[in-house]
């Protein structure tokens, strides 16, 4: 018998939403920023916006939200994912750890046991890592990122730099 979902509570759900919309947000800015040959960038999301960080010009930033958020709005949902999320990495770490551990479960106290099973070990976590890279971006589909805006506005973008490392914090509203 399957167990019911437990609904939760709407403030948590709201905020779980707009931590979602943000993401997802934040992935098609990156997408915008790379197209555009403007360096590394790495983001992080939360109910209130995201953070980009990398060497960026704030009004090229201002560039990538606005053209994401529209293409977004016209439909563009594959923007919001993106194969270097930290979902992917967790998928993936997960995994591969999982199978590695499990290989060497029955590998006996000595050490030469548990070298012969190194083999097995790296097989496993191989397969692991090619499931983990479908399942990862399955799971930013279905949990982590929305590629719908639904009514995420905008607000602002501010510039920080904390001794050589550069981010933009991007605040939005929904």
């Amino acid at each position: 018998m399957p167990v019911p979902a437990v609904p939760l509570p709407a403030r948590l759900s709201a905020a779980l939403w707009r931590v979602r919309r943000n993401h997802g947000l934040e992935h098609a800015s990156i997408h915008m920023l790379t197209r555009r040959r403007l360096g590394p960038v790495m983001g992080h999301s939360d109910a209130r916006g995201f953070w980009l960080v990398g060497e960026l010009n704030t009004e090229d930033v201002r560039a990538a939200v606005d053209e994401a958020l529209g293409r977004l709005r016209a439909g563009e949902r594959g923007l919001a994912i993106h194969p270097n999320c930290g979902t992917n990495l967790v998928t993936s770490g997960l995994l591969a750890g999982a199978a590695g551990a499990a290989a060497m479960a029955g590998a006996g106290p000595r050490r030469r046991d548990r070298l012969g099973r190194l083999p097995v070990a790296g097989f496993l976590a191989t397969l692991a890592l090619l499931a983990a890279r479908p399942l990862g971006t399955r799971l930013q589909q279905r949990v982590t990122t929305s590629g719908d805006p639904a009514s995420l506005e905008l607000l602002d973008i501010r510039r920080t730099t904390r001794g050589n490392l550069t981010a933009h914090r991007v605040t939005t509203i929904s």
